[in-house]
């Protein structure tokens, strides 16, 4: 394993070679125990420095979890699996972002017919796996869908958000203002098809 003061020197492709992404998959979680951690979070109130933002991404998550259908489209993809894959999502109850993408990892998940295995795994607590998968080759920004073959091997990933709302996310830090309302706004009026339209894609690249 590489010494944290050595990332600083490597780009994100040479420390994604040093990585041993099945021990980071065998260490991940369910979706399920993921969403038990959430709501124990949750319960502890502001003993949790991140309590502001945890309520409104727990409703923003269960209300996909829910609601939340596939477009035909890439219920047709995953249907089209010839192979297993591993699926291992890089995330945290705090980021708006993957509450509203989550749901959706997990659906494709639930309607493959185990042909995905899905784990998460929480960023702050694997500092070299966010490191390897840097956006912009600078910001630790999730979450991070990381696509790893039958062997583990590293395949594709996908994050941390659409492109739309990416250059939403951008335009507005250069001009020093808050994007939290203007983001969940977009994913409001999107309806999760952009997302949907990147896994089809994320998918096909196998």
């Amino acid at each position: 394993m590489i010494k944290t003061k050595d990332i600083f020197n490597m780009n994100s492709q040479e420390i994604q070679s040093t990585l041993d992404y099945k021990a980071y998959f065998d260490k991940a979680i369910s979706y399920e125990a993921y969403l038990k951690n959430f709501q124990a979070e949750i319960a502890i109130g502001d003993e949790s420095k991140f309590a502001e933002y945890l309520p409104q991404n727990w409703s923003r998550q269960s209300r996909l979890d829910r609601k939340l259908k596939l477009t035909e489209e890439l219920t047709s993809a995953v249907e089209g699996l010839d192979k297993s894959i591993n699926w291992l999502l890089i995330t945290e109850h705090w980021c708006g972002d993957a509450s509203q993408i989550n749901p959706i990892v997990n659906k494709i998940s639930d309607i493959s017919h185990g042909k995905i295995n899905l784990r998460l795994i929480y960023r702050d607590e694997n500092e070299e796996l966010i490191d390897a998968h840097l956006t912009d080759g600078r910001s630790r920004s999730i979450p991070i869908l990381i696509q790893l073959d039958e062997k583990f091997n590293l395949s594709a990933t996908y994050g941390p958000r659409p492109e739309a709302a990416q250059h939403i996310v951008k335009a507005l830090l250069e001009q020093g203002e808050s994007y939290n309302i203007p983001l969940h706004t977009w994913y409001a009026k999107d309806k999760q098809k952009s997302t949907q339209k990147d896994l089809i894609a994320l998918l096909e690249s196998i």
